[in-house]
C-alpha cells in the first residue's frame, strides 16, 4: 500500500478539528492542504469559497500555487463543480471527462496536461455550501476512489472551519457594534433626561413607573414600535436601578444566528461542539450581578424561550455542552415591537414566558404622540450628535419644528436623529429651518392614518399609503391570512414576523 493510500491518522484529524475553532481561517486552509498532501499527493490543492455564483481561490498549496492567487470561476460555465456542490460528494475527474466534460478550471492560467489527475471536494456546513477544493497533478493518472473518500473527511472539516470562521466573523462584529452602541448610547444621558422633563403626559407618566419598577428585580417586558428608544429606556432602568454599579448586557436576540443563540445566552463548555476548544461564559454570566438586555425577545426560538423561562423561574442554567448548572442573579428586561399575544396565538411564543415577562409592562409611545417633546428632543440629539458631526451650536428654528412635526416618523426617535443629522451636513449656518428636512411632508390622521394634501393632478399617495394598499390587497387575497401557503406573507414574499410589524406601523387589520 502506498503512502497515498494510507487513512489519516487520528492525532492529524484530531488537531485539524482543534485548529477549526482556533487557528486564523487563512492559516487554517494553508495546513489543512498541507495535512491533505499525506493522502492525496498534488502540484496544487485549492480551496475556493463561494460568493453568490462565483468560486473565488481563498487558499493554494503546491508548486503551481503562485499562479492562481487571483484566479476565479463563475459556476455557470463549470456545471461539474456545480453538481459536486449540490450533491456534496467528491469526485475524481477522468480522461474522459477532461475531454467532453466542462474543462479545466485552470484553463488558460495553468499548462495542465489532458487526463492529468484532478480531484473536486465540495466543502460545506450547516447545509450551507461553502466553496470546493480541488487537488490537481501534472502525471496522467486518476485518483483512486478510496483516495477520494479519505479527502472528502478532510473536506468535511475544512467546511466545518470555514462555517466557525465565518460565525466567529459575525459574532465578533456583532459585539464590536454593540460596545459601539453603549458608547453611544452612553453619551446620549440627556435624551434620557427628556424622559424627565418631558411636557407629555403619556412619557411623564411612563418616567413616574419606570422610577418605582426601577428599585425593584421585577422583570419589566418594554414595549413599542422600532425606533422608539426601548433601549435607551432599558439603560435609563438599569441605571435607576440598585445594580447601576454592575454589569449592563444588551443582546438583540433578531441578530443572532439561530444556532449559535442557545451558546451566545448560557455560554458552552470545552468540547460541547466542534471548535468550543475551551469553555466561554454566555451573556447571562457576562450579566451576573446587573441587568440583561433581551431585545426583540419574540424572536426566539420556542425551544431557547423554554430554557430562558427556567433560568427565570429558578436562577440556574446549564451551559451547552455541560452537566452541572450554573446558578446565575440577573434583573431581566425584554423588548420588542412584536405583538406577543398574537406570537402566542399563532404558537410561535410561550404563553408561561409570556405572563413571566409581563409582571411589569411599559410601552413606549411613538414620536407621533408626543410632538410636544420635539425641542427637547431636537436640542439633546444635536448636542449629541455634535461630538460626530463637529457641528457645534446647531438649533432647529420655529419654522424648522413646524415642519417637523407635519412628519408622520414612521421611523420615531431613530428617524428624527437621522433627519437632523442629515440637515445640520445640508445647511450650512447653525439654524435648522423647514427648508433643512429633506423628506416629503406627511402628516397623521386621529386615526393614525398617513395623508397628504390633493395636488392639482389628483391625491398622491405617499410611500407608507402605497405600501398600505398593496398589503391590503395581498390580505384580501389570502382572506386575511398572514401565515402559511397562500397567505399574504408568502404573496408579499416577506416574514409573517415583519407584515406583522408593517401592518401595525401603518394601522391595517386583517382583511
Amino acid at each position: 500500500m502506498s503512502p497515498a493510500d494510507l487513512p489519516p491518522s487520528a492525532a492529524d484529524l484530531r488537531s485539524l478539528v482543534d485548529l477549526a475553532g482556533d487557528a486564523a481561517l487563512d492559516d487554517l486552509l494553508r495546513r489543512g492542504l498541507d495535512w491533505v498532501a499525506r493522502l492525496a499527493p498534488y502540484d496544487l490543492a485549492t480551496i475556493f469559497t463561494l460568493h453568490d455564483q462565483a468560486l473565488v481561490v481563498r487558499a493554494a498549496r503546491g508548486r503551481l500555487a503562485g499562479k492562481v492567487r487571483e484566479h476565479s470561476l463563475e459556476l455557470a460555465d463549470f456545471p461539474s463543480l456545480r453538481e459536486a456542490l449540490e450533491t456534496r460528494r467528491a469526485r475524481a475527474f477522468t480522461e474522459d471527462d477532461h475531454r467532453h466534460g466542462d474543462g479545466d478550471p485552470f484553463d488558460g492560467v495553468l499548462d495542465l496536461p489532458p487526463g492529468h489527475a484532478c480531484m473536486v471536494v465540495p466543502l460545506h456546513a450547516a447545509g450551507r455550501s461553502l466553496g470546493v477544493m480541488t487537488l490537481d497533478r501534472t502525471t496522467c493518472e486518476t485518483y483512486s476512489q478510496p483516495v477520494v473518500e479519505l479527502v472528502e473527511t478532510y473536506g468535511q472539516i475544512l467546511g466545518l472551519a470555514l462555517e466557525n470562521a465565518e460565525q466567529r466573523l459575525t459574532l465578533e462584529q456583532l459585539r464590536q457594534q454593540e460596545q459601539q452602541h453603549a458608547r453611544v448610547l452612553d453619551a446620549e444621558v440627556e435624551v434620557h433626561g427628556v424622559l424627565e422633563r418631558s411636557h407629555s403626559p403619556a412619557i411623564q407618566a411612563l418616567a413616574a413607573r419606570a422610577r418605582q419598577v426601577a428599585v425593584t428585580d421585577t422583570p419589566v417586558l418594554i414595549l413599542g414600535e422600532t425606533g422608539t428608544g426601548k433601549e435607551r429606556l432599558a439603560r435609563a432602568i438599569h441605571r435607576w436601578s440598585p445594580r447601576a454599579d454592575r454589569p449592563f448586557v444588551a443582546l438583540n436576540c433578531a441578530a443572532i444566528p439561530p444556532s449559535l443563540l442557545e451558546s451566545e445566552l448560557f455560554g458552552h463548555s470545552k468540547g460541547a461542539f466542534t471548535g468550543a476548544t475551551q469553555a466561554r461564559p454566555g451573556r447571562f454570566q457576562m450579566a451576573h450581578g446587573g441587568t440583561l438586555l433581551l431585545d426583540e425577545i419574540g424572536e426566539l426560538s420556542v425551544d431557547v424561550q423554554a430554557k430562558l423561562l427556567r433560568v427565570l423561574q429558578e436562577g440556574t442554567l446549564d451551559p451547552v455542552g455541560s452537566d452541572r448548572s450554573v446558578k446565575v442573579n440577573v434583573r431581566i428586561l425584554a423588548a420588542t415591537h412584536v405583538d406577543l399575544e398574537q406570537a402566542i396565538a399563532e404558537r410561535r411564543f410561550r404563553e408561561d414566558l409570556y405572563y413571566r415577562l409581563h409582571v411589569f409592562p411599559l410601552r413606549l409611545p411613538p414620536l407621533r404622540e408626543r410632538l410636544v417633546d420635539l425641542p427637547q428632543l431636537c436640542a439633546a440629539m444635536l448636542a449629541e450628535q455634535s461630538q460626530r458631526t463637529g457641528r457645534a451650536g446647531m438649533r432647529v428654528s420655529d419654522a424648522g419644528l413646524a415642519r417637523l412635526r407635519q412628519h408622520a416618523w414612521p421611523g420615531n426617535l431613530r428617524e428624527l436623529a437621522n433627519a437632523l443629522e442629515r440637515a445640520t451636513i445640508v445647511t450650512p449656518g447653525r439654524v435648522l429651518g423647514p427648508e433643512s428636512f429633506e423628506f416629503a411632508v406627511r402628516t397623521a390622521s386621529p386615526a393614525g392614518q398617513v395623508s397628504e394634501p390633493a395636488s392639482a393632478e389628483g391625491p398622491q399617495l405617499t410611500l407608507d399609503q402605497a405600501q398600505a394598499q398593496h398589503i391590503r390587497r395581498a390580505l384580501q387575497r389570502a382572506h386575511g391570512r398572514i401565515y402559511g401557503p397562500g397567505g399574504a406573507a408568502e404573496l408579499l414574499a416577506v416574514k409573517p414576523s415583519t407584515l406583522q410589524s408593517k401592518m401595525k406601523k401603518l394601522g391595517i387589520g386583517r382583511a
